[in-house]
């Protein structure tokens, strides 16, 4: 699998002296609406710690993010590399859009420069729903995720190839509502757990039309709350993807499942 031009590290970066692809453990980071979350991972995507957890600053500068995953991380002992899944479009280790976060203060903010320079380690960056879906995805035929949140994330593969970002949650999608609002986490609330099913599976139905996927994989914290029966070409995905997916950003060749 080729790195997506949105997954990059910081100039300058290098592997750590003396190790090995198959020995290098890496730091996986899912940045959300709600929490921040971590783990160490190893080389064939299996979980080395729990997860640590913390309340996302929303609202704050950027730099006190960086604060909060420095902090957030620092227990969780030794790693040689490090994969961020950021709720928004990334390109080349610097965030472009934040939807959910605060747009006007992370614009041009360079993500993976910064943690790479507090973690003492390279850094790649990807658009979370990019993320989990390289934790999820069987890497054949044409591949969907999207992760239900504080918005709808989204991201397609083909052949377990990342496509161009697409930031799907701020598109149209009922009326005056996009995805981010029409099954987002506040339209759960607003809607009732009925009501938010139907909007999810009408946007599943939509997503079929637009880009015709083999598979569909859905994840996001709100993932429990899906009650409606699968079609045979929709997934529900554990939260630990949007962790594991991370060593798939420093793959060489992506790695297909059985």
């Amino acid at each position: 699998m080729d790195v997506p031009l949105h997954s990059a590290a910081p100039l300058g970066a290098t592997e750590p002296p003396g190790a090995t692809e198959p020995d290098l453990v890496t730091l996986g980071i899912d940045v959300g609406g709600s929490h921040i979350k971590a783990a160490l991972v190893a080389p064939d995507g299996a979980l080395l710690t729990n997860y640590e957890r913390v309340v996302t600053p929303l609202g704050r500068k950027p730099d006190v993010v960086v604060d909060t995953i420095s902090a957030l991380v620092a227990p969780l002992g030794r790693f040689d590399r490090v994969s961020v899944g950021f709720p928004g479009a990334t390109r080349e280790g610097t965030v472009l859009t934040a939807p959910n976060l605060g747009n006007d203060l992370w614009h041009g903010f360079k993500l993976a420069e910064r943690l790479a320079a507090r973690l003492t380690r390279p850094v790649r960056l990807a658009n979370d729903a990019t993320v989990q879906g390289l934790g999820a995805i069987a890497g054949r035929g044409l591949e969907c995720t999207i992760t239900l949140g504080t918005g709808m994330g989204f991201a397609l593969f083909t052949d377990g190839k990342p496509a161009p970002h697409l930031e799907m949650g701020q598109h149209n999608a009922h009326k005056r509502y996009s995805y981010d609002q029409y099954i987002g986490h506040a339209a759960l609330i607003r809607d009732g757990v009925k009501k938010w099913n139907k909007h999810v599976l009408r946007t599943v139905d939509a997503l079929r039309v637009l880009v015709n996927f083999d598979l569909l994989y859905i994840g996001g914290g709100n993932v429990t709350a899906i009650n409606f029966a699968l079609p045979a070409d929709v997934h529900l995905v554990s939260n630990e993807t949007g962790i594991t997916g991370g060593v798939r950003l420093w793959d060489g060749v992506f790695r297909r499942r059985a």
